[in-house]
């Protein structure tokens, strides 16, 4: 299965039996995104982490669960 990653726009080829593959097949709305672009973001996100300025919700706030 030939892939395009949405941030570079490089094209991969995915063998057909694996499960990103079945999922990407199955539900459109699922995106592929590449190895390096993933650990780039993954890095820049760390960065701004550090900075002490950028605030990363891993889970909903009190405020959400209420409602």
């Amino acid at each position: 299965m030939r892939v395009k990653c949405v941030i570079c726009d490089t094209i991969h080829d995915l063998q057909d039996d694996l499960p990103l593959a079945k999922k990407l097949r199955n539900r459109p709305i699922h995106t592929f995104m590449c190895r390096t672009c993933s650990a780039r973001i993954a890095e820049n996100t760390g960065k701004r982490l550090d900075t002490g300025k950028f605030k990363f919700f891993r889970t909903s706030s009190k405020f959400d669960e209420e409602f």
